[in-house]
Parts: C-alpha cells; structure tokens; sequence
C-alpha cells in the first residue's frame, strides 16, 4: 500500500454513491440541498513526472503538500497519459480526442487540424459561464490559438481576474521537474546512495546523480503546489474549488519519458473534492480508487461536473461529476515519432499486466535524441553500451526489439522479464489484452499506420470512405512486424499493391526481414523504378541498402533527404540512412544538413558523427545557439 494507512475502493463505486443508472455506464449524483451553481475548478500541472510521491508509497520522496492533498481527496492509484511526452498528451486533454486519432497528433510536435466539430474543453466551459485560465503552458500539437480558447493564457493569468460570482476554470503549469531540468544536478535531501536503480540500468554515478536530482527537484514542485492550494485558501476559494494536482506526463528519467513502458505513462492524480460539492465525487476523501484512468477521460470529468453534455465524438468516460462512469478496467497508449525518431508502438494496460506491441521492431528503443541525450545518464548508459560493458537486460534498450512485450507489473515492475511468449498463468490476460488492443485501434481509426506527411493524416482525411481500410492494414502491419520468413513471399506480392498504405507495410515487413531477404535486390529496384510515393520510396530504398546493389538504395535516400520537399519525408529518408549498412557515401549531403535548427539538423549531426567516428554521447548533438 501507502504506508499511511488509506482506505481503497477497489475499482468500484457501487454502494459508495447513491443513483440511478444513466445510459453508457453512467450514474447520475444527485445534488444535495445548499450546493447551487457551478463547482470552480483549479488544475495544478507539473511535467514529467511519474508517482515519486509519498502518497504513492515512495519512501523517499519529500511531498509533504501533495500528500496533504490526498489525504483529503481521492488517489487515482492507476492513472495513464495516453502519450508518454508532452505534445500528444496536451492534445488529448486539450480536446478529448485520442492523438492518434487526428494525425499527425500523435508525432511529437505536430500541427494537427481539428474538424469544426471538435472544441476544446475551455470552449465548451466558456461556453457555460466559466472564466478560464490558463498560466501558461500550451504545446497543444494542433492548430488553435490559445488567445482564443482562453479567456487568458499568458504569465499572469489567474482566477482571481474573473467577474463577481463568475465560476472558474484555472490552469497552473510547473516545469520544475521538466527533463531539461536534470541536465545539470540538484542538491536536497536526496542523495545518489538512498536511491535504487532499476534493473534495466547501470548503476553508475551519473544514472544515480540523476535520480537523486529528480526527486529533490520533485520536492520543490511541492512547494509549487503548496503555494497554489496556500493561495486559494486565503481567497477563500478552497470550500467552493474542486482542486486536480497531476502530472503530463510519466517520468523523464531514462527509458521513461517517450516509452511506453509504466515509468513513461504512468501519472499521479489527486483530487480534492470539497464538502459542498461531495456528490460530484465517486467516493469519500481519504480513499483511493485503483480503476484505471487515463487522459482521455479528463474533458469528459470537466464536462460532468460542469453540468455539459458530452459530445458523441469523445471517447472517455467521466471518473467525477453529474455523470460518473462505471469504472474502466483497461487503459491504451501509444508511441509514433519522438523528436527526431520514428517508431510505432501501442501498449494496454489494466494495472496489473502491461501488454506492448511493437510495429518497428527492427527499430531499437534507444535511438539517439538529442534533446534526451543531453541527461548525463543517457550518456553514460550509451556509451556503456558502445564499450561492451552493459549486462543483457541493460544492453536490450540499445537493440531490436521484440514485436511483442508482456509484463507483470506486480511481480516485475521494472518491466524486464518479458512474458509474452510464456505467459504461463498470465496466458488468459496476454489473449484478452491483445484483443482488446485490436478494437481499440479500430474502433479510435489509429491514424499511427499512415506515414507521416501523408495526405490521409487526419481526423477527417482518414474516415474518408475507402481511404484508409484500417483492418485489412493492420492485418498486413502485424504480419510484417512478427518478423515470419513464411510471410516474405505474401509480403512481397504486397508490394504492387493499389493501396500506398499498404505498399508501405509490405515494405517494411521485407526490410525487418534483411539480411536475409537479400535476394530480392533486382525486384526491390524493380519496384523503386515504378514506386511514385516517396514514403514507401524510402522504406524500399533502405531494403535495398541491404542487398548487393546497396549502393542505389543509399543514393535514393540521399536524394530524398537533400531535396527540397517536406520536412517529415527528408527526417524518414534520413532516419532510413541511419540504419543503412554504409551511409558513407552520402556524407557531404549529411553535412549540409548539419546546421539545421530542427530535427533534421539533430539526426544528421548523430550520423555524420558516426560516419566519421566520432559520435561521442556525452557531446551534445543540439544546434549551437545563434
């Protein structure tokens, strides 16, 4: 448990509130006599941030504030973002819509387009009354203008500037405990030696250095925290304000922040519901609540308490207000680009048992970033790595991955003892997970199987009848990441396919399979003479580097990367160039993109580096400042 003695509703809200049942597995709270109007709201946001909180059981950690708060609300035990970075989260408690949804969402940092229909949930709560605000955070990776959706998104926005009476909506971002924060070290009471290093890490200095920082910067977010909940008790706003303390993100220690393993998407979440408005509440303060939760289940929670309608197109499922849920049993996340590198992975979990799958297992977990890199421990775990000094579960983070991971998260919370081929009396629960990954995908429209910069990217583009025939792709994805040599020929046939889509899967189940399709070199150039879309141009190239005529396939990559085209094509043909068996040739091409401020500028820096010999992790791979 806690060690602080809570009680806990396992999963459950029956006998706890009283109600009739609601259509959709809701309940309706009826409104006790004295409470009138509308509930004000307070959001407190920090960044990066997994559970090292004293509520949730972690011995070292220093939250006194937080801890207070819990024991005064409720503690969602179980709480998941839907992203493990920030830019897709935001999107997702932004609008209700699940990232992939709406490519290119759930890349990170994206410009979706949101169909009209969609609002966010400030519109809708200015909508009914409330003022809203929000200090100052944004990074929704879509396409609105926070002047517009707020009342007031700036430095000084607060609560405190609505009208007399107006109920509000308030918005408080810390980035005290932001992943940039760790690139240098913290002092406090934490020190390297108190801390326990998980078992997929080396236990060095730096990686102890680092933990030990973050949990002293966790205790000054705290204070963060504090000072908010100090702020509103002395407005005497605290009996009228429902109060939300939760984090972006997961953690942003290594193998956390941009995977999706528990450290990277699980999240804290307290709420502290005040006397007068108890029947919003699905239980009484001081209980915790192990029902999953995720993201996507916070603008319909916004929505119920408000008295809002939810609109059909939201997927989640409120968790407090008029209209509580049934309690969930599953929660989905996903993983697509990550600053400068692709990858494709989903993963479902009920709290127990953490499922993942893999799309781009010939991808390892560990491509350079070189904003993440800039942490002292993933620098130092790297260069482990390239000195053969990593034991296999540390050494596995920096290589191919399995198509399918399954863990028990009870037995192995570090998540290094991958069940998923013997599951043994886990069996039924890896069956169930993977089926219920499968609706998931199909019943949101996963936009994560079309390249990005694709003209089917889209809420609306991807629903076009026809356009986008999601099952019969992912029957084609699955078969081309489980890696069968049985499957190539099919795989192959694939590749004269009418859909691009489809070419495009067909292609990277015959580049997983190089070297040992090498065979296939004159009819994979065959098929780049005649292939006219440039994304499924790059994967056959790359498929080609790993043949006889490798040579064509590096010189197609180095002119789609150098050309002038969009910016997600040239970062995959440059991703594809990484892992070619010799880029070198296409070094004065690389070197010219060198310079660039984004991401194009940060992967060519790693592979010049490395065709040169002399990437070094501990050298930062960012731009210089101009």
């Amino acid at each position: 448990m806690t060690g602080m003695n809570r009680r806990r509703a396992i999963g459950t809200i029956g006998g706890l509130v009283g109600g009739a049942a609601l259509p959709a597995g809701c309940r309706s709270i009826g409104e006790p006599s004295g409470a009138t109007g509308k509930p004000n709201i307070l959001w407190l946001v920090s960044e990066d941030n997994n559970p090292f909180i004293g509520a949730y059981g972690d011995r070292l950690a220093r939250t006194p504030n937080i801890d207070a708060l819990a024991r005064e609300g409720i503690l969602y035990r179980n709480v998941y973002s839907n992203a493990p970075v920030c830019a897709p989260s935001r999107f997702c408690l932004l609008t209700g819509i699940h990232p992939e949804s709406a490519g290119p969402a759930h890349h990170m940092r994206a410009e979706a387009t949101l169909p009209d229909f969609i609002r966010t949930y400030p519109d809708h709560l200015r909508s009914a009354g409330y003022y809203c605000t929000n200090n100052e955070k944004t990074d929704y990776n879509c396409r609105v203008e926070a002047g517009e959706i707020w009342d007031d998104s700036s430095a000084t926005a607060h609560y405190r500037n609505r009208a007399a009476g107006q109920p509000f909506m308030a918005v408080f971002n810390t980035e005290i405990t932001h992943e940039s924060r760790l690139f240098g070290s913290t002092d406090g009471a934490v020190r390297p030696e108190d801390v326990r290093v998980p078992a997929y890490l080396p236990d060095s200095p730096e990686v102890r250095r680092d933990y030990a920082s973050y949990y002293n910067l966790v205790e000054r977010m705290d204070d963060f925290i504090g000072e908010h909940l100090r702020a509103l008790e002395e407005a005497g706003l605290a009996d009228d304000t429902i109060v939300f303390y939760y984090s972006d993100n997961g953690g942003c220690l290594p193998r956390s922040k941009r995977y999706c393993y528990d450290e990277g998407l699980r999240c804290a979440l307290v709420v502290r519901v005040p006397d007068k408005w108890r029947h919003l509440a699905p239980v009484s303060p001081g209980l915790e609540i192990d029902a999953p939760v995720s993201f996507i289940d916070f603008v319909p929670t916004l929505l119920s308490l408000a008295g809002i309608a939810q609109p059909a197109e939201l997927p989640g499922k409120p968790f407090l207000g008029q209209r509580i849920a049934d309690p969930k049993t599953l929660a989905f996340g996903m993983r697509n680009r990550m600053d400068e590198r692709y990858d494709f992975i989903r993963t479902v979990t009920d709290g127990r048992y953490r499922y993942i799958r893999n799309y781009m297992p010939h991808r390892p977990l560990g491509q350079p970033v070189a904003f993440a890199w800039m942490l002292g421990s993933y620098a130092d775990w790297h260069a482990r790595f390239l000195a053969g000094t990593l034991d296999e579960v540390q050494r596995r983070f920096f290589e191919a991955k399995p198509h399918e991971e399954f863990y028990d998260l009870e037995s192995d919370p570090d998540e290094v003892v991958n069940l998923a081929e013997r599951p043994g009396r886990a069996a039924d629960a890896l069956a169930s997970m993977r089926a219920a990954l499968d609706q998931h995908m199909l019943a949101i429209n996963d936009n994560g199987f079309i390249p990005e910069g694709s003209w089917l990217e889209g809420y609306g583009a991807s629903r076009v009848a026809g356009a986008y025939p999601l099952e019969r792709i992912m029957g084609i994805a699955a078969m081309a990441a489980g890696g069968r040599q049985d499957d190539l020929g099919d795989l192959a046939a694939l590749l004269g396919d009418e859909d691009p889509t489809v070419r495009y899967w067909a292609a990277t189940g015959v580049l997983i399979r190089m070297p040992d399709a090498g065979g296939l070199g004159g009819a994979l150039r065959l098929r780049l003479s005649k292939e006219n879309d440039l994304h499924v141009r790059i994967v056959l190239a790359e498929a080609l580097s790993h043949t006889a005529l490798a040579a064509d396939g590096v010189a197609e990559l180095a002119r789609i990367a150098g050309r002038e085209t969009s910016e997600p094509i040239r970062l995959q043909a440059l991703n594809a160039l990484t892992f070619a068996p010799d880029p070198s040739p296409t070094l004065e091409m690389i070197d010219t993109l060198v310079n660039d401020t984004g991401y194009l500028g940060r992967a060519a820096t790693y592979l010049a580096r490395t065709i040169r010999g002399t990437f070094d992790p501990h050298i930062s791979m960012l731009p210089p400042r101009r």
